[in-house]
């Protein structure tokens, strides 16, 4: 058992109810009659999902579901290794992926774009403008293509944005982070316009980075992931690695976004929603039905039937 208070939006734990004295109150600055507030106790029961069999009994393919989650949560809800912290090389692994030379001709592909807008100096350390180009097979499997990188003014992306997709072809479709605010709108419409022609798509981006990265990370450990040979490679593999250590990840928030934007259904989802969304399917099939009792023949509750079929 431990006990905690929220002090100042941050959540202070204690072994003892005494260890958080100092965050209370005094008693004399209570009204007359007040006690101290006591610290809130948690008791921590550690189990994981086989302690719950009539859990898999309900819905068997939970435990497939949990398998597929990227490393932090599978230890988390499949291990119960709540110490486990997010760390570099917990999200991807450049072993993961096979490196091909050949690609399939007939892949649905996008370009998404995670947007910077400054230059560098010998005063800054700028994030970066990454674009990535991202496929989908006929199987399900997806190609990482191409990936564009650039630290430049709004101007010179915004070029480097249109010659890209020049490149590309208008069957690549476009998508670009939308920051909320009317900034991030005024933005949107902005390059809407100066990339007409092209299909392009600019998305709210709602959730953690550690969460939005789940369903391409977990891709990526399934082997479900190969990436064309190119220059970019080392770039690419390592900022995923060292994700999320790193002071610059901007790699990590575009693969997030083509993965979305191929799959628009799981934005905002991770595999464990997934899993509680078949998990309350399969409640309400087993759900019982109540049973309708037909009225006796000769009752008044017989005689209306009568009456409203008739």
């Amino acid at each position: 058992m431990r006990y905690y208070l929220r002090v100042a939006d941050k959540i202070e734990w204690a072994d003892r109810p005494e260890g958080l004295m100092q965050h209370l109150p005094r008693l004399e600055d209570l009204p007359p009659g007040f006690e101290l507030p006591r610290p809130i106790s948690v008791t921590f029961i550690p189990a994981t999902v086989f302690d719950n069999p009539a859990l898999l009994r309900v819905n068997p393919e939970y435990f497939a579901w949990l398998t597929s989650l990227p490393l932090l949560e599978r230890e988390r809800l499949l291990g119960g290794n709540w110490k486990i912290r997010p760390a570099a090389g917990l999200y991807f692994k450049r072993e993961w992926c096979e490196v091909a030379d050949e690609v399939p001709a007939d892949l649905d592909i996008v370009r998404y774009w995670d947007l910077a807008a400054t230059e560098k100096t010998e005063f800054n350390d700028p994030d970066w403008t990454i674009g990535v180009k991202l496929g989908r097979d006929r199987n399900g499997g997806y190609w990482l293509l191409d990936m564009v990188r650039r630290r430049a003014n709004p101007g010179d992306v915004e070029r480097l944005m249109l010659n890209t997709a020049t490149q590309d072809g208008k069957k690549v479709r476009i998508g670009f982070g939308r920051d909320p605010g009317q900034a991030g709108k005024s933005q949107a419409l902005h390059l809407v316009r100066a990339l007409s022609g092209f299909t392009v798509v600019p998305a709210s981006e709602s959730g953690d980075k550690l969460t939005r990265f789940g369903p391409f990370s977990s891709q990526c450990r399934a082997g479900n992931v190969k990436i064309r040979r190119g220059s970019w490679n080392e770039d690419l593999f390592r900022v995923l690695e060292g994700f999320p250590d790193l002071a610059h990840d901007d790699e990590v928030d575009a693969c997030s976004g083509a993965m979305e934007m191929l799959n628009p259904q799981i934005k905002g989802w991770n595999v464990l929603e997934l899993a509680r969304r078949e998990l309350e399917a399969a409640k309400q099939r087993n759900k019982p039905q109540p049973t309708k009792t037909l009225p006796q023949p000769g009752s008044m509750e017989w005689f209306e039937a009568q009456k409203k079929s008739h």
